[in-house]
């Protein structure tokens, strides 16, 4: 299967702790660039998240973001109320003892430690719940870079039959375009009145179908639409080696332009580069 770099996903969990959420983003890249935005509370699964990360997936740079709303009921602030009354009758005591005290401010003993706290929260079950609820976001993502892949597949297999129907029209083409272009010099001299030397005609004729024969690039393009084919359906990581299969059919194209002598074949190979361009697109973002 195909496998696309582009793909989001979004997965949302409540619990006794709050509500945990992960998002992930993930574009083309040559190799696996993880970028994890994780709360302080929870950095403790990012080494989990990475290894998980490097097993399920090969290319791509993915953004996970993981975000903690904390539950009202479980987060709010409490006060102790036996340290405040410990930390107010000291300060009382010590007022005594100075002729101007000043008021006692609460929020000084508000700030003082133990005074307020918060009810802890399990931090190994938050752990696991955050872990379990990115391998769900995971395959998510996965299952979206899937679909986005089986697209890819498709586009580039439709261009692929479109360079091969190309290169059969050129095949069939060459030997009518070189006949004509016989015809053409006999016409024009005839015109010029000007009297050929017929093995000399010949010859030059030869060295232009020598010059103009097209017949390896035309079977090579062939051998690597059958490639490209063949690599799609194998799936996996594949982008790398259709990035390279892109390059070669894109010589070919090239040398095929340049041997071109009727506007035809021009044509022709200017529409088999424009496809393949168009295929090098599709698998820049193929994983």
């Amino acid at each position: 299967m195909v496998h696309s770099m582009t793909a989001f996903a979004r997965v949302e969990q409540n619990g006794a702790y709050g509500t945990l959420s992960w998002e992930l983003r993930s574009v083309n890249h040559r190799y696996l660039e993880p970028l994890l935005r994780l709360p302080d509370t929870l950095r403790e699964v990012e080494a989990t998240v990475r290894e998980t990360l490097r097993n399920g997936l090969s290319r791509g740079k993915v953004e996970c973001t993981l975000k903690l709303t904390e539950s009202s009921t479980e987060s709010g602030l409490q006060v102790n109320q036996e340290r405040a009354q410990q930390l107010i009758q000291a300060a009382e005591q010590i007022a005594q003892q100075i002729q101007q005290p000043a008021a006692l401010n609460p929020m000084d003993v508000l700030a003082w430690p133990g005074v307020l706290t918060t009810q802890s929260v399990d931090s190994q079950a938050l752990n696991s719940a955050a872990i379990e609820l990115f391998n769900s976001a995971l395959l998510q993502l996965k299952e979206s870079r899937a679909r986005e892949g089986a697209d890819l597949a498709r586009l580039i297999s439709e261009r692929l039959d479109a360079i091969q129907t190309e290169v059969s029209l050129l095949r069939d083409l060459v030997p009518q375009m070189l006949e004509q272009q016989r015809q053409k010099i006999l016409t024009r001299c005839q015109e010029m009145q000007v009297e050929l030397d017929a093995q000399r005609l010949e010859q030059e004729l030869v060295l232009l179908a020598q010059k103009s024969d097209v017949a390896e690039e035309l079977d090579r393009l062939s051998t690597h639409i059958s490639e490209v084919h063949r690599v799609l359906k194998t799936g996996g990581a594949i982008g790398r080696r259709l990035d390279f299969l892109m390059q070669e059919l894109n010589r070919e194209a090239n040398t095929l332009g340049s041997k071109a002598f009727d506007t035809r074949s021009t044509q022709a190979a200017v529409n088999i580069k424009v496809l393949i361009e168009q295929m090098r697109e599709q698998v820049q973002n193929i994983e």
